[in-house]
């Protein structure tokens, strides 16, 4: 399975700074879905691709929980 560089990076950092990262993105999706209901947003696949982000650092997050 071939791994993102994003995905490794996240592997390297510690819980805390996974959970600052996952509110941050949280807030991001936030904008950019008030962005999109207010016609402002240009680059609509943003959400999608931060939705992914999320997902992707829960799981982190999950498989550190279980270790």
């Amino acid at each position: 399975m071939k791994k993102t560089k994003y995905v490794e990076e996240l592997q390297t950092k510690s819980v805390e700074e996974l959970d600052q990262e996952l509110v941050a993105a949280k807030k991001e999706l936030f904008n950019l879905r008030f962005q999109n209901a207010t016609n402002q947003l240009d680059n609509t696949a943003r959400i999608r691709e931060v939705r992914k982000n999320i997902a992707r650092i829960q799981t982190v997050i999950t498989q550190k929980a279980k270790a």
